[in-house]
């Protein structure tokens, strides 16, 4: 019986390390699912995906310092009204810069590939990440049993 005990004991400790290792995120394996996700739905030749993806990335990593500064403004209200209002005009340039760095990747990503699969292909990143962010929610609340008003 002690043996069974054991061994019960194991074998959930065991799905429960599972469990936690499907849970962490891993930034190359998302990087990687959502090239294939791209690359099936805008249906993009290998030497395409070879030309489009460095410029994708490198859009990402210039436009993810950007993210990074954009988020420290809504930590902390400002105490003044010029402040605030200094506050929203630096937001407002970070995401200008933001938009600039886009537009000017794009056309370097449009000598690369057609504009129709450059088209399709902002299409399917938009939608990757909007699975990818349902995917992340919790799930919801079982709803109580017995009379509905």
């Amino acid at each position: 019986m002690r043996k069974f005990v054991l061994l019960t004991f194991c074998l959930m400790l065991t799905m429960v390390c599972a469990a936690q290792e499907k849970m962490k995120f891993s930034p190359e394996k998302f990087e990687a699912d959502m090239a294939a996700y791209i690359t099936k739905e805008a249906k993009l030749t290998e030497d395409e995906a070879k030309k489009y993806f460095p410029l994708l990335r490198e859009m990402h990593q210039k436009q993810r310092s950007l993210y990074k500064k954009a988020r420290n403004f809504g930590k902390e209200k400002p105490a003044t009204e010029k402040a605030c209002a200094a506050a929203i005009h630096e937001r407002d340039k970070l995401e200008i810069e933001q938009r600039q760095i886009e537009q000017s990747y794009h056309k370097k990503m449009l000598q690369v590939i057609p504009a129709s699969k450059l088209y399709d292909a902002i299409r399917a990143e938009a939608r990757f990440h909007r699975k990818m962010m349902k995917g992340w929610q919790r799930p919801p609340m079982p709803k109580p049993m017995g009379k509905r008003p």
